[in-house]
């Protein structure tokens, strides 16, 4: 009889022990399959699908922060692009320097308005003239804030009898601003001057 007791006393914690590792099993599963599901649907919040030419492109969402360098690098080169590549007509003129003012401050109107005081345009458009711009490089200071930019290019002037060619070296800073039609990249550039632009060489035609 006792022994009979015993046998059922043992199996009952036996069948204890088994029930309380099996409830913990299922309670780390149950957390594993919490923690996945949450991976999965952050790194669906992050995947968008662009469907172009009847394809579906997968593209990666990011933050800012992980951007910062190639958007205000690209914020300058930009700037550059604009207000340095000109086009013997006025409305070319324009229409170009005014995107640009809307990428900087005050720095580049002044530059504007300093240019246009000295027949610079007047003087493109007479002897149509076409100034092109190269950007050859970039130099970005995230440590400080406003960044510090420095950009260095080529510019080129092409005339009917010769082409004349330019090292241009211009820098300021960087701040953010809010993003907008006219500034997609959401940063000002300020402080802007040229520090060098010297005449490299010159081929006749």
């Amino acid at each position: 009889m006792f022994q009979q007791l015993k046998n059922i006393d043992t199996a009952f914690k036996h069948i204890k022990a088994f029930s309380i590792v099996l409830m913990l099993v299922c309670l780390l599963i149950s957390g594993f399959a919490l923690v996945k599901s949450y991976q999965a649907i952050e790194s669906a919040q992050n995947r968008v699908y662009i469907l172009a030419n009847g394809k579906a492109l997968e593209a990666f969402s990011s933050g800012r922060k992980d951007n910062i360098a190639v958007e205000a690098k690209d914020h300058v080169k930009t700037f550059h692009q604009y207000f340095f590549s000109l086009d013997p007509d006025d409305k070319v003129i324009q229409t170009n320097i005014s995107k640009a003012l809307y990428l900087a401050d005050n720095s580049a109107k002044s530059a504007y308005d300093n240019l246009k005081e000295n027949g610079y345009y007047s003087n493109i458009i007479s002897a149509n003239i076409s100034q092109e711009i190269s950007i050859d490089s970039v130099q970005l200071d995230l440590n400080q804030y406003p960044y510090f930019f420095r950009c260095f290019s080529i510019q080129k002037l092409v005339r009917s009898s010769s082409t004349a060619t330019r090292n241009l070296i211009t820098e300021g800073f960087i701040r953010n601003v809010s993003r907008s039609d006219n500034n997609p990249h959401g940063f000002l550039i300020e402080r802007w001057k040229t520090i060098s632009n010297r005449d490299t060489t010159l081929v006749n035609q």
